[in-house]
This record gives C-alpha cells, structure tokens and sequence, in this order.
C-alpha cells in the first residue's frame, strides 16, 4: 500500500493549474518537494493562491524557482531589496545561492518582509529566504547558514537524489501487501539512547537515535542496531524528535558506515544537534577518549538534514508521510505522526512531551488526523511534580538562604530548555526583588543554546516570542555576566560576594559544572541545585541520591577525592517532561484514541507501574479496550500487515 503516484498526473495537473504565462520550462523532485521551474514568475503576483491549491490537489509541497535565464545581476537584485524592504525590517546582509537560485535575507525583522516574497521573486527572478539575524549572536546558526550556501551544489544534487527515492515505484508493496513493524533498540525499560526501527515492506526508518549519557563508550550506551543484522546503508530515513543527545546524539554514526538518506526534524533542532554535537567532540577529544564519529560526520549530517514546519505534511518514503506537531520539550521538539500507506496504519510516537504551558513553551498538541498506536514516554510515570509556581518558590527560597550565608548557589542544567527557563526566572525574581540582586555566571555553551532560541520566536511560548519579535530580549539581564574558557572558574568561586552559576551538564557528566563542583563541594555554605531529570549512573544521580564522597582522576592521572559538604537541592516541577498527572491527562485527550500504547523513555519499574495504573483507569481516561506494551531492548511488534 503506497500512496501510488502517478507522475504523469501530477505533470499535468500542474501544467493546468499554472498559467501558460508562466512558462514553464521543467519540472524537478527537491526531496519531498517538486520544483516548478518558470520563466515568467508574475503569475504569483496575480494568482498567489495557485500553489496552495496545487499543492493541496496533488498532495505534493510545491515550490516555484525561476529559469536561470532571468535572474536579474546579484548587484540589481540587492540594490532592489534594499529599496522595497522597511528601515525597521533591519536588513543586514544579502547572499545569493546560484545553485539553488536563491537569495539569502537577513534581517532583524523578518517576518516584515514576508509578505514581500513572492513580488521580489517576480522582480529580481531570485527566490527569497527570509533568515532572522538573531538578537544574540549564534556562531552555530551562522555556521549552518553559510554551510549550506557554500555546499548547495552538494545539496541540490543530494535533493534531487532523494526525490528520486522518494518518489520511485513501489517494488514490495503493490496489490494492498504491507506490513508495519517496530523494534525498540533503545531507551526500551530504561532513560537514555532512544531509538526505534519503523519496517514497512517498502521502507525502513529510523525514530531517533541517541547515546546513553552516563555509559561512556560501552556496548549498552548506543542503540543495539548492530544485533539487528541491518547495514546503515539499507535504512531511508532518520526522524529526531529533539536535540538533547539521548535522542540525537548517535545520528552521525549511521553516515560514519554509510547511511545516505535524510535526516527529518525542524529547523531548532537542527541548529541546537549541531552544538551539542561539536561540544561532544570537544569534550570527548579534551578527556582523551576517541569518540565514535568525527566531526566529518557531523557535517555530512547536516548536509543532509531536511527541516521541516509543524504541521506540514511531508513525503519521507514511497508509502510513509511524516507530519511533526508542537511536544513542548524543548525548542524545536516534535511529536512525529506517520501515515503509513492510504490509511493503513498510523503511528505517533511523542519523543520527549511535555503536557503543559512553560515559560519557554506552548504544551504538546493532542490532535491528530488519525491513530492507531501510540508510542509515547513515561520518564516521570510514577511521580507528580509540584505546580510551576512552587517549584520557583522553592528555587527563590534555596537562593536567598545561600545569600544570606554568603554561598554560591550551582545549578547544573542542560544548555538547551532548562538553562533558558532559570534564566528567564532569575532574571523576573530580581526585577521583583523576590530575590536579592546578584551576579549570574553563565557559560558561553547555554548562551549559545540561548542565542539560537532568539532565532526561532514563532516556536517559543506566545508572551515570549511576541516580545522577542517587538524588540525586547527576555534573555538579557544586567546580572547576566558570560564565561569563556576554564580560567575565571576559581576566581569566581573563591571570591567573596555570593553569585549564581549556570553551567553543563545538566547530569554532572561531564563540562564546566563538573569543574565548579569539585571547587564547591567542601563548601558547606554553598548549595547544588537540580533542576532537570538524573539518569541512573551519572554522577548527578549518585550526589541526588546522598553520596558524600566522590572520586575523580586529575590530570596527572592520580584519584582525587571530592568530599560534598555543600547542600544539595533536587527541585522538581522544571522539567520538560510530563509527569504522572500530565501523562494520565494526555491519553485522555488524545484524539482520535489509540488501540495500542507502547511505553518507553521509563525506568523498568516506573514503566511497568504507571502501565498498570493505565489499565486500572482505562474506563475515566476514555480509552476503551486499549492494550498498553512496556517493551524490552529488541522486542519488535507487527501493528498491522496485509500479506
């Protein structure tokens, strides 16, 4: 069962539906895109809504580019830019991509210059994309900016590859034969390496594909696809759901081996692999470790990524569409929904979700267009967190007691989601003088994280990226001070005045919080706070849970010992995942209801008990005669075959 396209069809719908005016001269796969190349772009002007409704009645994404023969001179081109665009757009720079045919904007204000796009296409010949100049200076997301620009060649002809494959004529699937397939190969009764293989007859994909954080480099801390039997170059398409490594981290392994296909996911994501990723390495490399990829890889990675909008569907396989909604993680996090065939099987697996509006974000959306299985996390199925509002109370009140001894206060987090949401609280507990006003330390990795959330304001919580589009950046405060490199980190500490630390990791794994930890352990006046979940085995983990003691091997290579005098906090209800009243409300609201719910992203007897909990409520949470599934590493399921 493959959505059967016809191409002949779709050629002359769309020579129909598009103007004779318009000339066209080619038509081209770009992926999951069709490329509709003209020489007479004006049509848009007078007719903008055709390619919507082109769009909509060959259920292909189209995009317009212009015959190369009329594109005006770069210097034309951006002279008329310039005169059409408003002051307050802010235009800062102008690039041209010659492979592509398009024209790189960026400006302070892109969204004024949206509804300018298609009249400069049909001016200048150059199809617009309209970038934001982030109001924070992300050196990432002007990296994969200008890689892109200089690799477009690669990139089309990498495009056009893809198209080809995604478009070709079914081989197994014909006559109504398929079946649907998923095999859990990590993250399976456990927190960390998410990963799961989708079959089908016709494709094979890959949900994620992360590392186990607090495993170093031993077989169980990678997803176990090499007991699968399936070579990297046999798999089509990887989806990730986040960025944060468990999810994320083990993608360039599979171009390492010789994977070739497309890597789905939205443009955040995208951004924020990237620095996570070369942050591994440099980790990695500085610890002496060879890490299971290079950065080669990472790049190939990139080169290969599609970015996707929520809620557009995208053809990703012969019979599998893919549509990515809202899971309010983290920025740029997804809920994936895959409709498998015409309609014979529908799948959502919910990546890491968080049922419930944040600071940072909206909650996760809860509406599909069909469902049949669910695979969904249950990281804090057994546990309610405290409501938002205490969970601050109690991060204000941890503060202003290690003020008054004349502590530091650590706070170890993620560079991505929890860092930027203590900033945002810090920042309005001291205009509010909740808190008394002190220095904020800041390591250069969770500014980076940060300056790449000023990129995307449409993605983050409505108050917050409106008052991001109008100017104002939440992210900024005068108590905000940046740390670059190792040697401010003693003098910080062993100063008198108290102050506020945020730094990597979030699970002391590793990063410049491990350095101001041994500095500020003997401390008793000083205070640890977690704020984001501790994977078993990690030495955050082991600190939560009470040890006093901790062994660390120095750069002579000699053990050191650590001993933990200072206070050690755990405030929960900062998370960006569900918690067990979260989880329960989501599997009611869900709609349509699933038949089957597969549980994972859980420790073993979390999962095990909060799928108990599901059954024994399964009449109030409307969910009829669901079946719910905690699966093992390597256990597979058949959801659905027709043979």
């Amino acid at each position: 069962m493959s959505f059967n396209i016809d191409l002949a069809y779709i050629r002359s719908v769309i020579l129909k539906m598009i103007p004779p005016t318009a000339q066209v001269t080619r038509l081209e796969f770009e992926g999951s895109e069709i490329a509709v190349y003209v020489r007479n772009p004006e049509f848009l002007l007078e007719q903008g809504n055709v390619v919507p409704q082109i769009a909509k009645t060959i259920k292909k994404r189209i995009v317009i580019r212009t015959d190369p023969s009329i594109r005006k001179n770069p210097q034309e081109a951006k002279e008329y830019i310039l005169s059409i665009s408003p002051p307050e757009a802010g235009v800062e720079d102008i690039q041209f991509d010659h492979v592509l045919g398009d024209v790189v904007i960026k400006a302070k204000k892109p969204h004024m210059l949206e509804d300018k796009a298609n009249q400069i296409l049909v001016y200048i010949g150059w199809r617009p994309r309209i970038v934001p100049v982030t109001p924070m200076r992300s050196r990432v997301f002007e990296e994969v900016m200008a890689g892109y620009l200089a690799q477009s060649e690669y990139r089309l002809k990498f495009l056009r590859e893809l198209g080809e494959a995604i478009h070709r004529d079914v081989m197994l699937a014909k006559n109504g034969n398929n079946y649907v397939r998923i095999t859990f190969l990590g993250a399976a009764q456990e927190v960390g390496r998410s990963a799961i293989m989708l079959e089908t007859a016709e494709s094979t994909l890959l949900l994620d594909f992360g590392m186990n954080p607090g495993r170093g480099l031993q077989p169980n801390s990678f997803p176990r696809i090499d007991l699968m039997k399936i070579n990297p170059e046999d798999i089509d398409a990887v989806v990730i759901t986040h960025a944060h490594l468990d999810h994320a981290g083990f993608v360039p392994y599979l171009f390492k081996y010789g994977f070739n296909g497309a890597v789905y996911t939205t443009e955040a994501t995208r951004d924020l692999v990237v620095l996570l990723l070369k942050d591994y390495l440099e980790v990695t490399e500085r610890e002496g470790i060879e890490p299971p990829f290079t950065l080669k890889d990472v790049e190939k990675m990139l080169l290969h990524t599609v970015p996707l909008k929520y809620e557009v569907v995208t053809d990703i396989a012969p019979d599998i569409r893919l549509t990515l909604y809202n899971a309010g993680h983290i920025l740029g996090s997804a809920i994936a929904h895959l409709h498998i065939g015409n309609g014979f099987h529908n799948i959502v697996y919910t990546g890491d979700f968080k049922f419930g509006k944040t600071r940072l974000l909206e909650k996760a959306d809860h509406e599909f267009p069909r469902v049949d299985a669910v695979i969904m996390e249950c990281t804090y199925g057994a546990t309610n967190q405290p409501k938002r509002e205490e969970a601050e109370e109690m991060l204000q009140k941890i503060v202003a007691d290690t003020y008054d001894r004349k502590g530091k206060i650590l706070i170890p987090t993620l560079s991505i989601g929890r860092a930027q949401e203590v900033m945002l609280i810090l920042a309005d507990a001291m205009r509010q003088n909740k808190i008394p006003s002190m220095p904020v330390y800041i390591e250069g990795m969770v500014l980076e994280a940060t300056a790449i959330h000023t990129a995307y304001p449409d993605l983050l919580a409505k108050d917050l990226g409106r008052r991001l589009k109008e100017g104002e950046n939440p992210f900024l405060f005068d108590t905000f001070i940046k740390i670059e490199g190792r040697e401010p980190r003693t003098e910080i500490v062993e100063s008198s005045e108290p102050a506020i630390i945020i730094a990597t990791s979030g699970m002391l794994t590793g990063g410049p919080a491990v350095e101001y930890f041994k500095l500020m352990a003997p401390n008793p006046s000083n205070s640890l706070v977690f704020v984001s979940y501790q994977v078993e085995g990690t030495l955050g983990r082991k600190v939560r849970d009470g040890a006093r003691e901790v062994a660390f091997v120095n750069e002579k290579g000699k053990v050191e010992i650590v001993r933990v005098k200072m206070q050690v906090h755990s405030v929960e209800g900062f998370s960006g995942h569900s918690d067990r009243r979260q989880l329960f409300e989501y599997l009611r609201h869900i709609e349509p209801k699933p038949s089957n719910v597969f549980l994972v992203h859980g420790e073993k007897s979390v999962s095990q008990t909060f799928a108990n909990e599901v059954l024994k409520l399964r009449s109030k949470l409307n969910l009829g005669n669901i079946e719910i599934k905690v699966p093992s590493i390597l256990d597979s399921y058949t959801l659905a075959y027709n043979l």
